[in-house]
């Protein structure tokens, strides 16, 4: 149970509670555990939902590219091929760039940084809407299959966190419709709960990660947590893998068989195991990924400044996202045209394509795509030609670039040694790293994770290929410097340590990896601190959110209560007039968000806390309800408002109801949460972390209120070079 975390903002429920027997409370616990399985359900439904559509419209667009390259080939002109390219992939990206923009711009990037705020205790609005849900599949779809440097991993954690905040409530306040069931937990800590589950399904189904899934919501967002709650989030994830590897099977003709557990798979790692001399160079790859993520991420910040300040219009964030996807399809086309990086492929080199194979011969099978493949003697499809290549081999950067960049990662990590050589791998090291920092931050649903995994893969492998070419036989295996440089780029820019270690071991289905992925993400994350922060930290500054991480600043003992409080404070008697309460609620510049009731304004005691929609809810039905004093207000009546609660606006008060005065205190919180203004900092810090506290009253020796402190109180000690300071100047 979670009502001991309860805020002091919130409409407490102790009448209810005591009115619970024991089986009440048990159903209670039962529809936690119901509402947690649909979650899971749902999201790996919508997982499946987006691989499948990605892989249908893929086709469809390779094939027509297919269909218009044969013909610039036989008749000539290049040229067209390649603005055909760009204009194909170009109007899908422009496609979701506008839904993004136009209907739900918080859709916008991989959404996670807004979850993590969302789940430390900072309403984002809009974040958890049905309508952001369909935005974000359509936009991801859109950037995915136009080519863009994204991957659709990372949107499953918002889809996920999306779903669960809806489910949860058992209603849609966006279609008006209400279910009436689950409103025993329409309150924000069971909603957050339920959104920390939400999140974990989503990394469950795009990694097929279950663990990691849970790890990821302990790590980087709940602030809330206990053995139960683990409990029912790994259930939530074991149900979202379970359901995406069930409908998979069912669509490609293998019911049942349960191979497909995520969206993205590495591959088994079976063989080639690491020696113990391997464990420093590992390490030093992870600091290589540490600096190469802290540049990753500095570059990134700028370019969000730049975008703050100058590509601030809907129209120009579209036409952005365009000008992206046009460069990337010619960057891909001119180096794999100026590549003279031709293999031939080996009886042991396989590659892994999922496109409806339309023509078949004795020797030849032909692939809706720009490749040409064999049969071999064991009935393995087998890359021998490509463009730009003579008859019977392919070219390297092709398989690189021209792929999905899921697969592309598998092939970095499982082809055998001399697939590419190390000039092609350093240029599209060099061309990915820039393609992906500009995309990350464009009006499109997208994520960082699989573009961070193919760049560290691309790298990792070069370091591979020059160990190799060293001629000492124990370095004869690139691909699990592959991984290795995955694991070190993704942590370089998302920092994360715990999470990501067990992600990337069930990803590859091989425990043997664990400690050197450890190792790697550990000394990615301490190099990368020392020169700028993870990629989502620093997109959260930006916007301004008030988020507070596990620890005080270790600058903060020095502060107490007293010296970051907001003073003075705005507070309500008991018992007031309706016109001085409409009155502070309409004053704009005073943006109030909670007030303390104290017992009298001679002795200012206070007796308890409201938030400033709770008092908007009060004057509402004050105002509609004209028969108030014989109607009790009910619990039920705050569970149907929430969360929408009438704006200040829609409610008119006549100059006869001004003169009435109002109880607050019913339906009150007779204990808020009040420190002494002599509390040290780091006190008040981990009573704001540890109970998603928004206020915090602070008294002085004889309970008299004289301050409030606020997250934005707090958070201005967090805000760093990366803060408010920038982004005023930026906008400017």
């Amino acid at each position: 149970m979670q009502e001991t975390l309860k805020q002091p903002n919130e409409i407490p429920h102790n009448e209810k509670l005591l009115s619970l027997k024991y089986e009440g409370f048990k159903c209670v616990e039962i529809s936690r555990w119901v509402i947690c399985g649909l979650i899971g359900f749902l999201t790996g439904l919508i997982a499946c939902f987006i691989d499948i559509v990605v892989e249908i419209v893929a086709a469809y667009k390779y094939k027509i590219v297919k269909r218009y390259i044969d013909q610039f080939v036989v008749e000539g002109g290049l040229c067209a091929s390649v603005i055909l390219w760009a204009i194909l992939n170009s109007a899908f990206v422009m496609a979701g760039s506008l839904v993004v923009a136009i209907f739900e711009p918080i859709a916008a990037g991989s959404g996670i940084p807004q979850i993590k705020c969302y789940l430390n205790g900072v309403k984002i609005p809009r974040v958890v809407r049905l309508k952001t849900l369909v935005v974000k599949v359509f936009g991801v779809i859109c950037s995915v299959v136009g080519g863009l440097a994204v991957g659709k991993e990372g949107p499953m954690i918002h889809s996920g966190a999306v779903v669960a905040a809806g489910v949860s409530q058992g209603r849609s306040t966006s279609l008006k419709k209400d279910l009436k069931i689950f409103e025993y937990f329409r309150r924000d800590t069971e909603k957050r709960d339920f959104v920390s589950a939400g999140a974990a399904a989503g990394v469950s189904a795009a990694f097929g990660a279950p663990v990691g899934g849970v790890l990821f919501s302990l790590e980087e967002g709940a602030s809330f947590w206990n053995q139960m709650l683990t409990w029912r989030i790994f259930f939530a994830s074991m149900i979202s893998t379970f359901t995406l590897n069930f409908f998979r099977s069912i669509y490609n003709g293998n019911p049942g068989e349960l191979a497909n557990p995520g969206l993205i798979n590495f591959g088994q790692f079976e063989s080639g195991a690491y020696k113990l001399y391997e464990i420093p160079i590992f390490i030093c790859m992870g600091a290589v990924g540490g600096v190469l993520g802290a540049g990753f991420n500095a570059l990134n910040y700028w370019l969000t400044i730049f975008r703050i300040r100058y590509i601030h219009r809907s129209y120009l964030q579209v036409i952005e996202a365009i000008l992206a996807a046009a460069a990337t399809a010619t960057v891909s086309y001119i180096l794999m045209y100026c590549s003279d990086d031709c293999q031939t492929p080996g009886e042991h080199q396989a590659v892994e394509y999922p496109l409806q194979v339309t023509q078949s011969h004795n020797k030849l099978i032909i692939i809706e795509d720009l490749r040409l493949y064999c049969i071999h003697s064991k009935n393995t499809l087998l890359l021998v030609h490509q463009l730009f290549c003579p008859d019977g081999q392919h070219n390297s950067i092709a398989t690189v670039f021209f792929n999905t960049p899921e697969r592309s990662v598998r092939n970095l990590f499982h082809n055998f040694p001399g697939s590419y050589n190390s000039l092609t791998l350093f240029l599209f090291t060099f061309t990915y790293f820039f393609l992906a920092c500009w995309t990350y931050g464009l009006t499109v649903s997208a994520g960082v994770f699989i573009p961070s995994l193919l760049l560290g893969a691309a790298w990792g492998r070069l370091i591979g290929n020059l160990l190799t070419n060293s001629g000492v036989s124990i370095f004869a295996d690139p691909g699990k410097y592959a991984l290795m440089g995955a694991a070190a780029q993704l942590g370089g820019i998302v920092r994360m340590t715990l999470s990501l270690t067990v992600i990337m071991v069930e990803a590859t289905g091989n425990v043997t990896y664990g400690l050197p992925i450890m190792l790697v993400l550990m000394t990615s994350k301490i190099v990368g601190d020392y020169f700028a922060e993870g990629l989502y930290d620093i997109h959260i500054k930006l916007q301004s959110v008030p988020f507070l991480g596990w620890e005080a600043p270790a600058t903060s003992h020095s502060f107490t209560a007293r010296e970051v409080m907001s003073s003075p404070v705005m507070c309500f008697n008991r018992t007031e007039k309706v016109g001085t309460i409409v009155d502070v609620l309409s004053n704009t510049s005073a943006k109030h968000n909670g007030f303390p009731i104290v017992s009298d304004f001679t002795t200012n005691e206070v007796y308890l806390f409201y938030s400033t929609q709770v008092i908007k809810f009060f004057l509402h039905v004050f105002v509609e309800r004209a028969q108030l004093k014989q109607r009790k207000l009910l619990l039920k009546d705050f569970r149907d408002a929430y969360p929408r609660f009438p704006p200040i606006q829609s409610i008119h008060v006549s100059q006869d109801e001004r003169e009435c005065t109002m109880d607050l205190t019913e339906f009150m919180n007779p204990t808020p949460y009040t420190v002494p203004q002599e509390t040290s900092l780091p006190r008040v810090f981990k009573l704001f972390r540890a109970l998603g506290l928004r206020h915090l009253v602070v008294v002085d020796n004889e309970n008299r209120v004289v301050g409030l402190v606020t997250r934005k109180d707090l958070a201005r000690y967090h805000l760093g070079k990366h803060g408010l300071e920038e982004l005023q100047l930026a906008q400017t």
